[in-house]
């Protein structure tokens, strides 16, 4: 797989630290908005829900806001509704009548640390969080905040997240495994989706053009998802925090199945290329957002 290896020291170094500090005022919006809820186990259970993990998609939404002359006042919420979305939609794929994982992140999953119920509202009250935070004045004039609401509900629900999610539990069942154009597509709803959302978020708040943006976007969370099935194959459990090998066991169609291992990793350093060649209208500014789309690939978890 591709590596950091391609840039500069100082630009890696400034990459890591970005990630870092996104991650870092992320948390904490999302510390402020569930602290002002009431005590109680599923309130807990959401704060436990959001720790951890990369926190890719709310440095989507800073980085891209920085690169528009956003400042960060305005883009916290919105990068952190997208963490609270993406933490619902874990809570609930690792529920026992979905993928019925114990571990994410290295800890027990919530239906597993609670109960089934409590994960169900737990994930119910982060996604409706996410659209509350997008909602808060801070973020701009009602019209932005309109269009940030309206975009994400249409990345999470039906024609998004929400859809990837049940063609990849229909196919579970198919006669037959999903083509390479099936898998794409169903990818680019349950993991591109949101990624793109995120990506474009800074625009959004701009009132700029979000179409390179998007299309970076859309190499990124396709090269993330070609990434995870590498991870499924070539990674460690205990790096990588939750049960590996899952969809070979269970015969599913995967960008490794379908492409073989050193086919997926070529697919997905393409797809970093041409993530990179999208944001060549932004010249040097984009250096984190390139780096994140090399990252993607590099990651080990």
């Amino acid at each position: 797989m591709a590596n950091l290896q391609v840039l500069s020291p100082s630009m890696t170094e400034t990459f890591s630290a970005a990630l870092a500090a996104a991650a870092k005022a992320t948390q904490a919006r999302l510390a402020e908005a569930v602290g002002h809820l009431p005590d109680l186990p599923v309130t807990r259970a959401m704060s436990y829900a959001v720790q951890g993990g990369k926190g890719l998609r709310g440095f989507l939404v800073l980085e891209s806001a920085r690169l528009h002359g956003v400042d960060q006042s305005r883009a916290i919420g919105p990068a952190a509704a997208i963490e609270a979305l993406h933490a619902y939609s874990l809570v609930h794929d690792d529920l026992p009548c979905m993928d019925d994982d114990d571990l994410r992140r290295g800890q027990p999953t919530v239906h597993r640390k609670w109960d089934e119920a409590t994960a169900v509202l737990a994930g119910d009250a982060l996604q409706t969080l996410a659209f509350t935070l997008c909602a808060d004045d801070s973020v701009g004039p009602a019209e932005v905040r309109v269009d940030l609401i309206a975009s994400l509900a249409k990345a999470a629900g039906a024609e998004g997240m929400v859809l990837g999610q049940a063609l990849d539990i229909a196919a579970e069942t198919a006669a037959t495994p999903l083509s390479l154009d099936e898998i794409t597509a169903l990818q680019a709803g349950k993991t591109g989706a949101l990624i793109v959302w995120s990506a474009e978020a800074g625009a959004r708040l701009a009132g700029a053009d979000t179409g390179p943006l998007r299309h970076y976007a859309t190499a990124l969370g396709l090269a993330f998802q070609i990434a995870d099935d590498i991870l499924d194959v070539e990674g460690d459990a205990d790096a990588v925090g939750k049960a590996l090998r899952k969809d070979a066991e269970a015969g599913k169609a995967t960008f490794v199945s379908l492409l073989g291992l050193d086919g997926a990793k070529a697919r997905a350093a393409a797809l970093v290329d041409e993530a990179c060649a999208a944001l060549e209208c932004y010249g040097a500014e984009a250096h984190n957002l390139r780096a994140a789309a090399r990252f993607v690939i590099a990651r080990r978890n």
